[in-house]
């Protein structure tokens, strides 16, 4: 490969990811999570944790926590996903980053971030771990490593990118713990027309959808890293494989905003939070094409033009 030299050497970063990145620290949750709302205060906050937690781990998918909790809002959402954070840094995990996504259904589309822990990173070529999973699905995008800290609020795109030390390719495997929306019930006659109301239906809101987690299950690093300068983030092109049959093909452009934009968004999201990105956390910025579902006999394979190949095999 010519041009710039290239940061860490391939697999570095993915290496960093194979096990913990470092003991927990003394107070996990004062020192690394700070939540928009106080859960000692709002026990509901610890019961929607507690009902998505057990989701997870028993895998086994219910009803929006919007539907017994109809007050749900974004603060309270981003609480309920830092009560879940604490509960996996008590079990001893660690903070290792942080994903941006959008909730659909906004126009724009509202931003949202979610956690990323030690014990979501998959090393390459591991299989994708279905039994810990519901309704797994994946998409490729950029991933950010910083070498300094990034707070908010106010942080630009050129702010952003002066704070990252590396750059990589990646994959953002995604889960629910909502089961697939069903309506209530038929459809109501209404008005003298006899025009039909739609049946009521089950389908998560935004807020439900940041509480868990804004749907990220676990990610994957690839084998390359280059400083930013080494590369066009917004011609960064990609091909997305499902058993060898391309299903998706983006460019780093694909991400409103574009890449140095939706770091800085992170950064000035969290800051919302009383949080700040940090020194060797992970961005993923945002999912390049459409996830596609993760079957268990399948081999996901994500080509990128500069940052190389990231293959899930079948489970």
């Amino acid at each position: 490969m010519t041009g710039p030299s290239p940061g860490p050497r391939a697999g570095t970063l993915a290496g960093r990811f194979a096990g913990p990145l470092a003991a927990p620290v003394a107070d996990p949750l004062a020192d690394q999570v700070a939540g928009s709302a106080d859960a000692r205060i709002n026990p509901e906050i610890v019961r929607a944790s507690a009902v998505l937690f057990g989701r997870e781990r028993d895998r086994v998918p219910g009803e929006p926590i919007s539907v017994s909790w109809p007050c749900l809002d974004i603060d309270l959402a981003y609480a309920v996903q830092d009560q879940t954070l604490r509960r996996r840094l008590a079990a001893g995990g660690s903070l290792v980053g942080v994903a941006l996504g959008t909730l659909a259904g906004g126009e724009p589309a509202e931003p949202v971030t979610g956690w990323l822990t030690d014990s979501m990173a998959l090393p390459i070529g591991r299989p994708v771990p279905h039994g810990t999973l519901i309704a797994a699905s994946a998409a490729p995008e950029l991933a950010f490593v910083l070498a300094s800290r990034l707070a908010g609020p106010g942080v630009t795109a050129a702010r952003a990118m002066s704070a990252v030390g590396a750059v990589c390719a990646a994959v953002r495997v995604t889960d629910s713990r909502y089961r697939d929306p069903e309506p209530f019930g038929p459809a109501c006659p209404a008005g003298p027309a006899g025009s039909a109301v739609p049946a009521v239906s089950t389908a998560p809101t935004g807020p439900d959808l940041a509480a868990d987690n804004a749907g990220v299950a676990a990610f994957v690093t690839g084998p390359v890293t280059l400083a930013p300068s080494a590369l066009d983030l917004s011609l960064e092109a990609c091909l997305l494989e499902v058993d060898g049959e391309v299903v998706g093909s983006a460019t780093g452009a694909a991400v409103p905003g574009g890449q140095a934009g939706a770091l800085a968004a992170a950064a000035n999201l969290l800051a919302a939070r009383g949080r700040a990105l940090e020194p060797g956390w992970v961005v993923l910025t945002g999912m390049l094409t459409d996830p596609v579902p993760l079957r268990l006999s399948g081999v996901l394979a994500v080509h990128f033009t500069t940052l190389g190949t990231i293959v899930l095999p079948a489970g």
